[in-house]
């Protein structure tokens, strides 16, 4: 049985200068799903953001990127579940995850924040029981939060980008999956990817061909 998803919010900076940057994974995925899709986003100010509509099949799925600035996503949140009346169970959030190496993408359902701002205001204003895309964008090492921030803030390597990028295509692939034969099925393949992936890899580096 499928998994009931109608809102998809895509968390990150508005403004071309954040455009690029490990932040923005979450704005990217929706936007390259909308791409797939044929959707197209426009400004929504009740929404307090940028709106999109798609259809999977049968699904119709609403997209938000939220335009309030990471630390106040959970405003935009509330503002369209609430408009819509879409249960909380059926809202995924997807957001850059330092904990997640370059390539790799996680569901997650329920849970905390993980110290991500965005995810920490979303959860403050809505609750925490709903779905979770986690995109990973590797972590610069133990150092102070100053050295963190400027991380998240800037572009990728070129080689984490094709990582990050292959990543939030393996997620948008696995879509379907979630809405015809549930998440947890999702999830399986999608993780299980990541897996393969690091093995072939590592495989490759091997090799002194």
């Amino acid at each position: 049985m499928g998994q009931q998803i109608e809102l998809i919010v895509g968390l990150g900076n508005p403004g071309p200068e954040h455009q690029r940057t490990r932040h923005n994974a979450g704005f990217r995925f929706a936007d390259l799903l909308a791409q797939a899709h044929g959707g197209s986003f426009k400004a929504e100010n009740r929404f307090h953001g940028m709106t999109a509509e798609v259809r999977l099949d049968t699904h119709r799925i609403r997209l938000l990127k939220p335009q309030t600035f990471m630390n106040d996503s959970g405003r935009a949140v509330t503002a369209m579940a609430s408009y819509y009346k879409i249960p909380l169970a059926n809202v995924l959030i997807a957001y850059d995850d330092l904990d997640l190496e370059p390539g790799r993408a996680q569901l997650k359902f329920d849970g905390g924040h993980g110290g991500h701002n965005g995810m920490r205001d979303v959860v403050q204003c809505v609750g925490k029981a709903f779905w979770r895309l986690r995109l990973g964008i590797g972590h610069p090492g133990k150092g102070r939060r100053e050295e963190v921030v400027n991380y998240v803030l800037r572009q990728a390597s070129s080689a984490d980008e094709e990582q990050i990028l292959n990543a939030i295509n393996a997620a948008i692939d696995i879509l379907p999956v979630i809405l015809e034969q549930g998440a947890e099925r999702a999830k399986t393949k999608l993780h299980s990817r990541g897996v393969k992936d690091r093995a072939n890899k590592n495989n490759n580096a091997a090799d002194p061909s």
